[in-house]
């Protein structure tokens, strides 16, 4: 599948970027990137790996506020000041019934889950969202939308109310109602396809999509680089988590949803490999336990995109890899024909095993002690 794809690879608008780790003296480490097709203004729609930088952002915000009882375990109550707006009082999944910034981050890691994103955007809102993505220099990155809600842009820049409250259902803290005057458009030019389907008729023109996400293979790159390596980055450059929410970040990225008890999730719905494309992506398996996959994948509009920091405990591997593919034979959005299982799983799958591969022969002048993670992701 690697060979089809990249021999046609305007077809189905492959980039990826792999990097290579090398550990150097003084605890310091290396990078050395590789990268095909890279094209950092080609606009792909990043799907659901827009979670990912939210749910460090939301931990972010959290420590940020130095309020004395909330912690991402706090109960987190959302309310509704716009009739397009949706409240979230409870949340069968979780242990106490109720939802929480901890838990929401679990649903998004684990399965990927909408609603647990669309309740951390409107926490955050769009200006905390970008601004502080871009003071952390990761500048081709535009987040200006809730998933799967098809709602008018000025919609998207309404946020929720929010309350947090105790066991005890005592207020610990209270955000009212906010709005983002600035529109966050997705520049430059978003047009995809060869037509589209609107209003359920098809319109024979590509699909507008400047007032969505937008997430670069070098930003998402970025972001697992200052999940796994924060010490290769300035402190205003990181994510500026606690160590012990570092590691919650890794430890849901890399387990396997059968694995979680709240929340719980049917093994034959979730196999290990449901949200895992590159390496281990297609039927439902059992991924090795030598392998550590801390990934977080995307999948709508024919893309389907993958990030993964992947480790091989047992021979000491070690890389970075993210990839994107455009598997829509027939270039017509919003119709739901698309090819993950034929084409796009496949090749994430293959490609995946190429690199790791190379990774299994490849001379390291230090070997990395990866102790650290070796528990994370069980």
């Amino acid at each position: 599948m690697v060979v089809k794809v990249l021999t046609d690879p305007e077809r189905f608008k492959v980039q990826f970027l792999y990097t290579q780790i090398d550990r150097q003296p003084n605890s310091k480490v290396g990078f050395t990137h590789y990268q095909y097709a890279l094209k950092e203004q080609r606009y792909f729609y990043p799907a659901s790996t827009v979670k990912l930088p939210i749910a460090l952002l939301a931990l972010q915000w959290l420590e940020q506020q130095k309020q004395p009882g909330l912690t991402k375990d706090t109960v987190m109550l959302s309310g509704s000041s716009r009739q397009a707006q949706t409240t979230a009082q409870a949340d069968d999944s979780a242990e106490n019934k109720l939802p929480s910034i901890g838990h929401y981050i679990k649903k998004i890691l684990l399965v990927s889950d909408n609603d647990a994103y669309n309740r951390l955007y409107e926490l955050l809102g769009q200006d905390y969202i970008n601004e502080q993505l871009e003071h952390k220099d990761l500048t081709n990155t535009v987040i200006n939308h809730r998933l799967s809600m098809p709602l008018a842009e000025v919609e998207q820049r309404h946020y929720n109310p929010v309350r947090f409250v105790d066991a005890d259902n005592r207020l610990v803290l209270s955000l009212p109602a906010r709005s983002s005057e600035k529109r966050y458009a997705n520049q430059p030019s978003a047009l995809l396809g060869k037509a589209h389907i609107a209003n359920g008729k098809l319109v024979p023109e590509p699909m507008d999509f400047s007032e969505k996400n937008r997430f670069s293979l070098v930003d998402f790159n970025g972001v697992l680089k200052r999940i796994f390596f924060p010490e290769a980055f300035s402190a205003e450059q990181q994510f500026n988590i606690s160590e012990q929410n570092r590691e919650f970040i890794m430890r849901y990225m890399g387990q396997a949803p059968s694995i979680s008890r709240f929340p719980s999730y049917d093994a034959n719905e979730y196999p290990d490999n449901y949200a895992k494309f590159l390496l281990v992506g297609g039927d439902a398996e059992t991924i090795p336990g030598n392998l550590k996959i801390f990934n977080k994948t995307g999948w709508a509009y024919g893309h389907a995109i993958d990030g993964a920091y992947i480790v091989d405990i047992e021979r000491n591997v070690e890389f970075l890899l993210v990839a994107v593919i455009y598997a829509n034979e027939n270039d017509t959005l919003n119709d739901d024909n698309y090819q993950l299982n034929e084409v796009a799983k496949p090749f994430m799958r293959q490609l995946g095993q190429l690199i790791y591969q190379h990774e299994l022969q490849r001379q390291r002048s230090i070997e990395p002690d990866l102790s650290y993670i070796k528990n994370n992701g069980d």
